[in-house]
């Protein structure tokens, strides 16, 4: 069965998260976008496994569907093209902030659990640990791998997978808080981890570009904390529907990747947002890796940072490396197409008519056909999609928290199409 899956999202509990964040609403925007399996996020938090306790029933081995009243009332609100199967996986993202070999490190992980029992077991053992109670992504005085032998110990099939792997303040290989290598972080138990979350700020080319992380597959997920970010970033399957075939899939790497362009993410650069400062990392080293408007440290971005571990050059794809595509969130290039934010009225109204014309979002990126989305009056629409899909983009890299621009239209397309509609 062929399906899109995003493994990492977050709850109403989560600080700086959307109060949209529950079963019902995500079980409809997973069909709006084209996801059949989704995290739960949080899982950890009492609470919130509670309400996914009450509302989820066992669907597929180790997936769960919301019941199906709260279903039903759910797709009431989606249109008749987007309907569609959800499942849920049992997700939770950790901060881990301890000391080590004379560093204090922040570092955020993936755990997954493939039953209730599983993550309750989990969760209690955390509750001993810290508090889990005041954040749905509890902040833990946790070392990495003590965290990791602790869910290998909850159950043999629970899953750790370092989250957005390469984001400077709280990632695996983060240049704030990081460490050079797995190898340094997990010790003895680095062998349990077989996969990184790339993050939005990275795509697999560039961690191809580290040799050590070639035993490894490269997953990406939405880190979504608001229903509509779903599926920004998401994982392709052609496998069993089921826990351990989404995870049996990873591992050998039968996968396709959905990313942004990495230089949207919003540590893609170096940079000083404070001062609107973007740097290259060949700059921030001229400048001994200060501001030049402040004089104060800049943050040091994603492309740096793999700059700096890197082994070989740009180009090298290794051996069995999962396939990816990039892709721009649907709303964002029909603000471009009417000249509006993407938040605007406007391209709210195209969104739901594209959703009811063509079905969900993940399919209009990457399948609808053009001439169809011209003839439907979308022709700025198709032409954008055509140069996403062929990877042409006018790119400026985000920094420190600032996200990048993708621009996928230029000013005389805008021209082209009015004097002359029949022009791609």
């Amino acid at each position: 069965m062929r399906f899109a899956a995003d493994l990492h999202i977050h709850s109403y509990l989560s600080r700086a998260c959307s109060a949209q964040l529950h079963p019902e609403t995500l079980h409809r925007w997973c069909q709006l976008k084209g996801v059949a399996v989704l995290g739960t996020g949080d899982f950890t938090h009492p609470a919130w496994l509670g309400e996914i306790q009450e509302k989820l029933v066992p669907a597929e081995p180790g997936l769960f569907a919301l019941k199906s009243g709260l279903a039903s009332e759910a797709d009431a609100e989606v249109p008749a093209r987007c309907r569609s199967m959800v499942r849920f996986m049992l997700e939770a993202e950790l901060s881990c902030i301890y000391k080590k070999n004379g560093r204090v490190r922040k570092v955020h992980h993936l755990v997954y659990a493939p039953s209730f029992e599983a993550a309750s077991r989990i969760s209690a053992r955390l509750d001993k640990i810290g508090n889990i109670r005041s954040d749905g992504r509890p902040i833990l005085g946790l070392d990495s791998k003590d965290l990791l032998s602790l869910v290998l110990e909850s159950s043999q099939e629970a899953v750790l997978i370092p989250a957005h792997a390469w984001t400077p303040h709280f990632a695996v290989f983060g240049s704030e808080s990081g460490f050079d290598s797995l190898e340094e972080c997990f010790e003895d138990l680095a062998p349990h981890v077989f996969a990184v979350e790339t993050g939005l700020s990275s795509d697999p080319p560039m961690n191809w570009r580290v040799s050590n992380l070639d035993r490894l597959a490269l997953v990406s997920n939405s880190d979504a904390h608001s229903p509509e970010k779903i599926a920004r970033e998401a994982n392709l399957f052609d496998a069993e529907l089921s826990y351990q075939a989404v995870f049996d899939a990873v591992k050998a790497r039968r996968f396709k990747t959905l990313e942004f362009f990495p230089e949207e993410g919003k540590y893609h650069a170096d940079g000083h947002r404070k001062c609107k400062t973007r740097l290259t990392p060949r700059q921030t080293l001229r400048r001994g890796g200060l501001c030049p408007a402040c004089g104060k440290p800049v943050t040091v971005g994603v492309l740096h940072r793999v700059e700096k571990l890197a082994d070989r050059e740009e180009g090298v794809r290794p051996r069995g490396a999962a396939d990816f595509e990039r892709l721009v969130p649907l709303k964002e290039i029909l603000g471009q197409t009417l000249r509006v934010g993407s938040a605007s009225v406007k391209v709210e109204a195209q969104y739901r008519r594209l959703l009811e014309l063509f079905g969900g979002e993940l399919g209009i990126l990457r399948e609808a056909p053009l001439e169809k989305l011209e003839a439907e009056g979308f022709p700025l629409l198709a032409l954008a999609l055509a140069r996403m899909r062929r990877g042409e983009a006018d790119l400026q890299p985000g920094y420190d928290g600032e996200y990048g621009k993708v621009s996928l239209l230029r000013e005389n397309d805008f021209e082209q199409i009015i004097y002359n509609p029949c022009a791609r």
